[in-house]
């Protein structure tokens, strides 16, 4: 029987905008404030368990990466009960192992976005958690166990790169990131992880490799037509990784991830807003009454 609550959500990104396995399927929108979240959350029933799917850039991909509200993104699967989250991205590959098509599961980020917001605290609170690691293990593991049975090429491993965009890299830019010994490269995984680790929700993502960004000598210059054609396939193998991984939770939370707010919180209770307490209660709920 499926569980009544929702604790598993999947984000997923270009290319991937349903989860065709779901079934029992609702259309829930949930307000948050922080604003509307990116589309309405389709929750159904995946193989027993109640999965939340977001589509992170909207119905038909509306929304560019800049434009994405990642905290009412993140805010509306807190709300919702959700305690891990599948993202899929589209990246491009900085090193010529990760070939298009194959799957990428970092474990490290760098920032060069400019301005976006990437907390849920502020106006009257303040909050610092741990990030040194961004992605939950416990779950990066799964989800590469999940990739390998599902038959797909999958990497352990490696920092993803998350710039401002919405154009392509240039090819200084490219160059300078493979300098660094930098792997992947996308436009939306750096405020989702922040936000999850707020919200105290597991976060993981399936790197979906594209292209060789622009720096592959003899690879042609990345386009728009050559990425869609490989996000379709990509699509496939990320909902057959997305369903075997599900299949995998829940788990024993026992990781950072559970507990980051436990000793994050610096602003002595009392002088908290009530309007902060209350707006943030799904978050902060289990420390500040």
């Amino acid at each position: 029987m499926p569980e009544s609550g929702v604790r598993i959500g999947v984000i997923g990104g270009s290319g991937l905008y349903d989860m065709e396995a779901l079934t029992n399927r609702e259309t829930v929108e949930v307000s948050t404030p922080f604003g509307e979240p990116s589309a309405p959350y389709v929750v159904g029933d995946l193989d027993g368990r109640r999965v939340a799917f977001l589509a992170r850039h909207g119905e038909g991909h509306r929304l560019m990466p800049s434009e994405l509200n990642f905290r009412a993104n993140i805010f509306g699967l807190k709300a919702l009960g959700v305690e891990w989250i599948l993202s899929a991205s589209a990246v491009g590959s900085l090193q010529e192992r990760y070939r298009p098509l194959d799957i990428v599961v970092p474990d490290q980020l760098l920032d060069r976005t400019r301005g976006r917001v990437g907390t849920f605290f502020g106006g009257g609170i303040a909050a610092h958690v741990g990030f040194a690691h961004p992605f939950c293990k416990a779950l990066s593991d799964i989800v590469v166990d999940a990739a390998s049975r599902a038959g797909a090429t999958a990497h352990r491993g490696g920092t993803y790169v998350c710039m401002e965009g919405p154009q392509f890299s240039t090819l200084a830019e490219s160059r300078l990131y493979r300098s660094w010994g930098m792997d992947v490269i996308g436009m939306t995984n750096l405020q989702e992880a922040k936000l999850a680790r707020e919200a105290e929700i597991c976060y993981s993502t399936l790197a979906l490799v594209t292209d060789y960004d622009c720096w592959h000598e003899g690879h042609d210059d990345v386009t728009v037509e050559m990425v869609v054609a490989i996000l379709q396939q990509n699509a496939v193998a990320a909902q057959r990784v997305v369903r075997e991984a599900v299949a995998r939770l829940p788990v024993e939370r026992g990781c950072e991830c559970a507990t980051a707010l436990a000793s994050a919180i610096i602003t002595r209770p009392e002088l908290i807003p009530a309007s902060v307490k209350r707006d943030l209660a799904p978050i902060l709920g289990r420390y500040v009454s």
